[in-house]
């Protein structure tokens, strides 16, 4: 037998050699998967003699697609070429390419790409007149997509939909939607696969042309599965049975896209008498990091069981630190980066929700630390952010001709391009800024109906410049007011996809961006916000060419791996999010921690978790406890820097006790009610009696008093000492000035300063 074989572990050659009938490959995060499909595929060739014409090899990326092929060239050699090594998507096209006639179609059909797809949309809109503020376009296609997803069609949909009023417009939608479609000799993304489906079912000619093709079928990332790439592969895989699927059950993270875990959870009742093998040897992490993320994974129920295990050394301790406040937080793990002995390009930051880069690229600028985000977009270049910016730039001078042409439009006014083009000949004519023409819109000539539109959008405009001259408006007053007056969260609620929220959740962070300005700053002013914004928004001077940091979501980490990971804003609430918390279904809490296990997993050498006792929400300061996925880490793994307790005064460390979590005992005399929500490691947290709820928002509440006045001595957390020598009542709450010790004076609302006297 060729030597190639003699590389792999034993798990991985009993994959490799086992050629015939059903087969689930159970591949462990870093076990080496590719190498065990690749080698499979030399192996049916060089040793079985299968000609390379009846294997197909599946993935779902063009990249992953792309580097297996590669990987195939290099092992099989001559004959590699006739494998089909491609997503699903690709193997679909060539398929209809081919056979599409006999669904109705010509096989010169167009892919309609998302831009395609909302024009259409808009047509189909058109057509049935529907009203887009009940029903919005984005949101159709969604369904629509989720439905192909599913395997249900238009016509399924109406006779499901029974007397539900909005279940039978959406299904009427649809139906347009495919009607236009075939008008228009066209297929969608998601038709691609459905198609196929449609086409195997319809014709058993063509379906056996295809099984006697494909007599050997390998699937990669199969956890990540929907149900109508399941139906495809079970199609194709039913008359010879020959067919090799490999994942990681503890790996399936993506749900939201339509990923189905059942699929491969009942692989073996799909197709009787599979055969199962686990590839458990890791050769990525360290023996504690393996540890750490076998006992995290193992507390889901929806799981085929299996252990990690490596030869590797044992490594360091996973370091485990909670701070006050998400600003320690970021500051730390950049601070850890600086002087970790790590070059850049060998550590990532991950986190569960984008908003959370705002605070890490801010420490990153502060730092001179060069970063790049993977899977998104610098936080203040990203579509909400740069609108929102726009119309604070708009209503601090209107000089900004770029912010003013952004948001005219934004959300929809009925301003078009073409009344625009007119507004802005007349501003170079007259030498007006853009804004200075739009107010002047009257006089613009051809302007028509558009001009009251355009009244109505300067008019909106003053109106909140009029309000910033009311000291007791602050910068996050104006936000929420441009947010609601002017329609546009209304219209990304409306849209109710998970892009949307976290899209609002952006938003939310730019209004904890103004909090905090305003806490911090002794004379607030619009004008000198956007400058410390631009200051900090303005990274293009950094060199594409340096070692930088890589910030990135836990879902955009999946497939890579780093010597040094920090996992941040480990937090109940946050990770896992209070809407999985919150659910019905239990699987939401399991899906988020699968993705804590893919974060753990993602890190070879030294792994840092990281979480804050206080967050600011949508400009309001949260108080959570931490994660319970690090509970669910034992105390021996760990190495821990823990708050001081808010009750002793004094910092309580599991790890010098050398007791499991569950068995420290609540000591004598002291009440479970005054545990305090943000300490998950108190020496109460077993307790079974009642506890603060976890991720409560504490909304901020003007007193009906201070305790304090001008010359008192006073406290802050974060300036320390100093003397009041202010206090007016601003209306919403007390305007404080104070003069500190160390820091000079400070104006500050009360609410937001917690002063102390002394």
């Amino acid at each position: 037998m060729s030597s190639i074989y003699d590389t792999l572990n034993p798990s991985q050659q009993e994959a490799v050699f086992c050629t015939e009938g059903p087969l689930l490959v159970l591949a462990g995060a870093g076990s080496g998967k590719t190498r065990v499909l690749t080698h499979r595929i030399a192996y049916l060739i060089d040793e079985k003699r299968v000609n390379p014409w009846n294997i197909m090899a599946i993935t779902f990326t063009n990249k992953a697609a792309g580097e297996m092929r590669d990987r195939v060239d290099s092992i099989v050699g001559m004959g590699s070429d006739s494998i089909w090594v491609s997503t699903f998507h690709s193997s679909c096209v060539r398929i209809l390419r081919r056979h599409i006639e006999a669904l109705g179609y010509t096989t010169n059909f167009t892919i309609y790409d998302s831009d395609d797809q909302k024009t259409l949309m808009k047509q189909v809109f058109k057509r049935l007149d529907i009203d887009p503020k009940t029903f919005k376009e984005r949101s159709m296609l969604n369904y629509i997509s989720n439905m192909k997803n599913e395997l249900v069609t238009a016509q399924e949909c109406e006779l499901n939909a029974g007397g539900d009023f909005r279940e039978k417009k959406q299904a009427q939608i649809y139906k347009e939607y495919q009607k236009q479609l075939k008008a228009n000799n066209a297929l969608d993304f998601d038709d691609l696969i459905m198609k196929t489906v449609q086409l195997f079912q319809n014709s058993d000619e063509i379906l056996d042309y295809y099984q006697e093709r494909f007599k050997y079928i390998m699937v990669d990332e199969y956890q990540d599965t929907n149900t109508a790439q399941f139906k495809l592969i079970y199609l194709l895989a039913s008359k010879h049975r020959n067919l090799c699927v490999v994942g990681d059950d503890d790996q399936s993270i993506y749900k939201f896209r339509g990923a189905n875990i059942e699929n491969i959870l009942n692989f073996e009742k799909a197709f009787p008498g599979a055969r199962v093998i686990k590839l458990e040897q890791n050769y990525r992490s360290t023996q504690n990091i393996l540890h750490a993320a076998n006992e995290v994974i193992k507390h889901n129920r929806g799981r085929k069981d299996k252990t990690l295990w490596t030869a590797n050394d044992e490594g360091e301790l996973v370091r485990f630190r909670q701070f006050e406040t998400a600003n320690e937080e970021a500051d730390a793990i950049i601070r850890d980066i600086k002087d970790g002995g790590y070059a850049y390009e060998n550590c990532a930051v991950l986190y569960r929700t984008n908003a959370q880069s705002r605070l890490l690229e801010e420490r990153c600028i502060a730092h001179n630390i060069p970063y790049r985000m993977v899977g998104g977009v610098n936080f203040y270049q990203r579509k909400e952010i740069k609108d929102i910016l726009s119309y604070l730039k708009t209503i601090a001078n209107g000089q900004d001709d770029l912010a003013v042409q952004r948001i005219v439009n934004v959300p929809k006014r009925g301003i078009g391009a073409t009344s625009m083009g007119k507004v802005i000949s007349y501003a170079s004519a007259e030498n007006y800024s853009l804004y200075q023409a739009l107010c002047r819109a009257v006089a613009v000539p051809g302007l028509g109906k558009a001009a009251e539109k355009i009244k109505g959008f300067t008019e909106q405009i003053e109106s909140f410049r009029d309000r910033m001259q009311d000291e007791t408006y602050t910068i996050r007053n104006l936000i929420e007011d441009i947010l609601e007056e002017t329609g546009y969260k209304k219209e990304l609620e409306a849209e109710g996809e998970i892009e949307s929220q976290t899209r609002l959740e952006n938003i939310e962070e730019l209004i904890n961006k103004a909090v905090s300005y305003t806490e911090n700053s002794e004379h607030p002013d619009l004008s000198e916000f956007l400058e410390e914004v631009a200051l900090v928004a303005d990274v293009d001077s950094l060199d594409e060419s340096e070692s930088r940091v890589t910030l990135m979501t836990l879902h955009s980490a999946k497939g890579l791996e780093f010597p040094r990971v920090y996992l941040a804003g480990l937090e109940d609430g946050l990770f896992p999010s209070m809407m999985s918390i919150m659910s019905d279904d239990k699987a939401d809490v399991e899906e988020e921690r699968r993705l804590c296990y893919v974060g753990i997993t993602r890190a070879r050498e030294n792994l840092m978790i990281t979480a804050a006792r206080q967050r600011m929400i949508n400009g309001e300061t949260r108080y959570s406890k931490v994660s319970r996925f690090v509970e669910e880490i034992p105390s021996y793994l760990l190495n821990q820097e823990k708050l001081p307790s808010r009750l002793s005064g004094k910092t309580e460390s599991f790890s010098d006790s050398g007791l499991p979590w569950g068995s420290y005992k609540k000591p004598a005399g002291v009440s479970t009610f005054g545990k305090p929500s943000g300490s998950a490691f108190s020496a109460y947290s077993s307790s079974k009696a009642p506890q603060p709820s976890f991720g409560k928002a504490f909304t901020v509440q003007k007193s009906a008093s201070l305790d304090y006045g001008a010359g008192d001595r006073v406290k802050h957390i974060k300036f320390g000492a100093g003397t009041v020598k202010s206090v007016k009542d601003g209306g919403k709450d007390y305007e404080v000035t104070v003069e500190f010790d160390g820091a000079g004076t400070k104006k500050m609302f009360a609410s937001f300063a917690k002063l102390q006297k002394i």
